[in-house]
């Protein structure tokens, strides 16, 4: 399972939990035992906070996997643009050389 199916399954969850939630305030106000401006109240509070956990989540993933690829020392794309710019100049460099070189053979 992918990292991605993970967060994907979560979210998934996440919408089932609300939907049971939704039902139960819904149970409550048939019943009596919760005005209609309550589960109003619970619902928006909890969706608030369901909201943050979800960003909570979202930014340890992106921790977790920023932590993950500098383990595995892979290059950063600013890396490869460096290195990228420095074999252009080297290039440069080795071209001019090498007109340097062939003039001198020509005499």
């Amino acid at each position: 399972m992918t990292l991605f199916d993970v967060v994907k399954n979560a979210v998934l969850v996440g919408f089932g939990i609300q939907e049971v939630f939704k039902k139960f305030l819904d149970d409550l106000i048939k019943k009596g035992e919760l005005s209609e401006s309550q589960a109003a109240k619970l619902l928006k509070e909890w969706t608030e906070e369901a909201g943050k956990t979800s960003e909570q989540l979202s930014k340890n993933i992106s921790e977790l996997v920023t932590k993950t690829l500098k383990k595995m020392n892979l290059p950063t794309k600013d890396d490869i643009e460096k290195l990228n710019k420095e074999v252009r100049s080297l290039s440069k460099r080795l071209s001019k050389l090498e007109g340097v070189k062939d003039e001198g053979q020509k005499e």
